[in-house]
C-alpha cells in the first residue's frame, strides 16, 4: 500500500479529530441553528457521495448488462439499507436530542450510547472509501485517483462538524474535555479500520465491485434520511438545514467532477 493511498484512508478520520478538537476552544455546546447547519450540510454531502462517487460508477461497471446495467446497483443499494437496519437494531445506541435509546436494552452511560449512535453512523462512510480506494489500486475499474480523494475529502469535510456535534455534548454531560476528545475521535476510529480491511479483501471486492459500491451508497443513504434529516428539520428554522444541505450536496458533486 502507498503512502497516496495510506493518506486517502486517513483523511476522514483525520476531519473527524479536527473537529473533535473544538472541544478545547469552544466553552459551549454548538447552538441549535449551527446543529442543523451541519446535520443538513452533512446530509448534501453524503447524498451527492452516494449518487456521484457510488451509485454512477456501479452502473457504469455494468454496462455490458445493457438495459439490466442498473440491477447490480438496485441490489447493492438495498442489501446496504438492510444492512444498517440490522446495526441499527442489534447495536444500543443514542441519537442526538433524544432521551430514549434504540436497540437491545442495554445499562450503558448515556455517553457510550451516543458514541455508539456516531460510530453507527461512520461505519458505510469507512466502507465506501475502502471499496473506492480498492477499485482504484485494483485498476481494473474507472475509478481514477481524483475521484477516490474528492470521496475522502468530501467525507472529511463533514466529519469535522461531526467531531464537534458528538464531543461538546460529551463534554457538557462529563465535564472532562480530554475525555470528550478522544471519545470523538474513537467515534471515528472504525472509518479507517473498515477502509483497510475493505482494503485488504481488494483481490475479492473487484469482481463484485458494483454491487459494493451501491451497497456503500445505501448504508450512507440509511444514515441520512434515518438521522440526519430528521435532526435538520426539527422544530423552528428548519429552513437553514435546507439551504446548508444544497451547500453540502453541491460542494461534494463539484469535488467529484473536479477532481474525478
Amino acid at each position: 500500500m502507498n503512502l497516496y493511498v495510506l493518506a486517502g484512508l486517513l483523511i476522514p478520520f483525520a476531519g473527524t479529530a479536527l473537529g473533535s478538537a473544538s472541544v478545547f476552544f469552544m466553552k459551549k455546546e454548538l447552538g441549535e441553528k449551527v446543529q442543523k447547519s451541519l446535520a443538513g450540510f452533512a446530509s448534501g454531502v453524503m447524498v451527492a457521495a452516494s449518487i456521484w462517487s457510488l451509485i454512477i460508477p456501479a452502473m457504469e461497471q455494468s454496462e455490458e448488462m445493457g438495459k439490466l446495467s442498473f440491477l447490480p446497483a438496485f441490489i447493492g443499494f438495498w442489501i446496504g439499507i438492510l444492512f444498517l437496519l440490522m446495526l441499527d437494531t442489534v447495536i444500543p445506541h443514542l441519537h442526538m436530542h433524544s432521551e430514549k435509546a434504540e436497540g437491545p436494552h442495554a445499562k450503558l452511560k448515556k455517553t457510550t450510547m451516543m458514541v455508539l449512535a456516531v460510530t453507527l453512523h461512520n461505519i458505510p462512510e469507512g466502507m465506501a472509501v475502502g471499496v473506492v480506494y480498492a477499485g482504484f489500486i485494483s485498476g481494473n475499474t474507472n475509478i481514477t485517483a481524483g475521484g477516490a480523494l474528492a470521496l475522502a475529502l468530501g467525507i472529511a469535510i463533514q466529519n469535522f462538524p461531526e467531531g464537534a456535534i458528538i464531543s461538546m455534548p460529551l463534554y457538557a454531560e462529563e465535564k472532562n474535555k480530554g475525555k470528550a476528545f478522544l471519545d470523538g475521535v474513537m467515534s471515528g476510529a472504525v472509518e479507517p479500520v473498515g477502509a483497510l480491511l475493505t482494503l485488504l479483501a481488494a483481490g475479492f471486492i473487484v469482481p463484485a465491485m458494483p454491487y459494493l459500491l451501491s451497497f456503500a451508497a445505501g448504508a450512507m443513504m440509511y444514515v441520512v434520511v434515518e438521522e440526519l434529516i430528521p435532526e435538520m428539520s426539527e422544530g423552528e428554522h428548519s429552513n437553514i438545514g435546507v439551504i446548508m444541505f444544497s451547500v453540502g450536496f453541491t460542494l461534494m458533486m463539484a469535488l467529484d467532477v473536479a477532481l474525478g
